[in-house]
């Protein structure tokens, strides 16, 4: 009796890995999803395009994973290339008062009229780099407070207070919306009830 019989094992183990076809048609069905993950992370669509391309190139030569983890393998290759690039830092300096609101301004420019997914992208995309990147892992992609720290290199606390900065500013980009938008609806009302 052969226990060891390498022509029974290793059909059954190759089985259970994604190949580099797994990683193609992955990356072709989820395009959209992970392209977007690659934008909001990058913030710019030159530098989201190469990250999907270094995170495809990454699954495809690199696959000793799971098929069943296939995704979040993709994604993290993706996260990673994109952490790569853009190299973002908690010690960034954080904008001041005066460009924040100038910041702000052309940020309700776009988001008015707009569509509420692009609203909700255009909201991330005005976060700092450091503070967009935490609240895109943390939030939306719900990775612990841990693998973020490991990722971006830096401490848990400093993940928990960019989390809290970021929130904190979207929240004040949609209330700055909110008014922009109250304002746009009754202003033809007014006109209409005055004298002109």
């Amino acid at each position: 009796m052969n226990l060891l019989c390498p022509n029974r094992s290793k059909p059954a183990i190759a089985d259970d890995y994604a190949t580099s076809d797994d990683f193609r048609k992955l990356f072709t069905e989820d395009m959209d999803a992970l392209h977007l993950l690659a934008y909001l992370l990058t913030g710019n669509h030159e530098k989201a395009e190469q990250s999907f391309v270094t995170g495809l190139e990454d699954c495809v030569d690199n696959n000793f994973v799971f098929k069943e983890w296939a995704r979040s393998w993709a994604q993290r290759t993706i996260v990673q290339s994109a952490i790569r690039m853009m190299s973002p830092r908690p010690m960034s300096p954080r904008p001041n008062h005066a460009a924040w609101a100038r910041g702000s301004a052309e940020t309700d420019a776009k988001l008015q009229g707009s569509p509420a997914k692009h609203v909700a992208i255009a909201t991330v995309l005005a976060l700092g780099d450091f503070e967009r990147f935490v609240f895109v892992l943390s939030v939306l992609e719900r990775y612990s407070d841990q693998d973020c720290s490991i990722l971006l290199n830096c401490s848990r606390e400093d993940i928990r207070t960019a989390r809290m900065r970021a929130l904190q500013q979207i929240s004040e980009i949609q209330e700055r919306n909110a008014a922009l938008e109250d304002n746009a609806r009754t202003a033809p009302q007014a006109m209409s009830c005055g004298r002109w």
